[in-house]
């Protein structure tokens, strides 16, 4: 039986529903990301969970006990929030120690648990600090380091690197998966960053309006989304929109494609073929592959991303974005008449209702 079980799940402000019918089985030490756009329910499902919001219907179970009714304080939950929410007249010990307070636990214990967790996130000198004396990543580390001194069942956290520049984003993600790893805690993570979901999750579930798209590993979430919406969300997708002509041919404007897997559609049908940018090869001459889509086009962007250059060519009207690497891809210029090629097996064909 899963760990954290949410059955049927609602919740309404106004007359519109923030969450709805939301059900999800959560393993036991593993760290799940709820990913969404703002407004989605992600938040409002994760202080459910932690017992600030109550339920409009449905249950929560933890480790098999109902907790939907139990207050906050008595559900055993670790919360990080956005904002830190550390107190600025106690130094950074006493922040860590605070809940252990709380639940009256001997001092020998305290300072045992303060150092342990101190020295978990690396930032054991700071222990006689206060919290303006910290940098914003240093305050999150303490955040965290509060809320696991407790030794909580279930550690939530409330995008809490959103207030971060990119870099210290990058290292505290990190250091957050490596901590939760260490401890085999039960985590869940929200976020609107996809790239921090797919990163450090064993699971992420896709949110959008209240309801969940899909739940998957990272891989299976972008390789194999399973609507419009999630693999337009996850990265990337050039969408060519078009009427399946056949059982491997989708009819788009100014092009027909070749695609794999159209016998769940008939002939006639209005479909939308997603096409991701890295799938896509480009050269400069006209390649002879059969079976393969080959078009030409014009570049109109050329973006550096390091790793990678985005181009954006116009094909006969229709902005398509592929990417390169120097390594593999002769050098491209601007307004250069270029060839797209990509197997049919690169394209996902969804219908347009979805």
């Amino acid at each position: 039986m899963a760990y954290l079980v949410l059955k049927n799940v609602s919740k309404t402000y106004a007359g519109v529903a923030a969450v709805y019918d939301f059900s999800l089985d959560i393993e036991k030490g593993t760290l799940v990301s709820f990913l969404g756009p703002s407004g989605c329910g992600k938040t409002t499902t994760l202080r459910m969970i932690a017992g600030f919001e109550q339920l409009d219907s449905g249950t929560i179970q933890l480790d098999g006990g109902d907790i939907t009714t139990i207050p906050p304080n008595r559900r055993d939950i670790g919360m990080v929030f956005q904002a830190y929410a550390l107190f600025p007249n106690m130094t950074v010990r006493e922040n860590i120690a605070f809940g252990l307070q709380m639940k009256k636990t001997v001092k020998m214990e305290i300072k045992k648990r303060v150092d342990a967790v101190l020295e978990m996130v690396r930032l054991q000198d700071t222990a006689k600090r206060y919290p303006h004396q910290l940098s914003g990543g240093q305050q999150q580390r303490i955040a965290l380091a509060r809320a696991l001194a407790v030794e909580p069942r279930v550690l939530l956290l409330d995008e809490p690197l959103s207030a971060l520049d990119a870099e210290v984003r990058v290292v505290l993600r990190g250091e957050i998966r490596r901590i939760q790893s260490e401890l085999a805690i039960t985590t869940v993570y929200v976020t609107h960053d996809q790239e921090e979901a797919l990163s450090i999750s064993d699971k992420v579930v896709v949110m959008n309006q209240g309801l969940i798209e899909q739940v998957g590993t990272p891989e299976e979430i972008y390789r194999a989304p399973c609507s419009r919406f999630v693999a337009t969300f996850i990265g990337t997708a050039n969408q060519f929109y078009g009427l399946v002509a056949g059982k491997d041919i989708v009819d788009c404007t100014n092009v027909k494609l070749f695609a794999d897997d159209l016998k769940d559609f008939g002939n006639g049908q209005s479909v939308v073929v997603l096409v991701r940018p890295e799938n896509i090869q480009v050269q400069s001459e006209q390649p002879m592959r059969s079976n393969w889509n080959v078009i030409q086009g014009v570049v109109e962007t050329i973006t550096f991303h390091g790793a990678v250059t985005r181009l954006g060519v116009n094909l006969s009207g229709q902005r398509v974005v592929a990417d390169i690497t120097v390594a593999n891809t002769e050098a491209v210029s601007l307004n250069q008449k270029i060839w797209l090629s990509f197997p049919s097996d690169a394209c996902q064909v969804m219908a347009v209702s979805e």
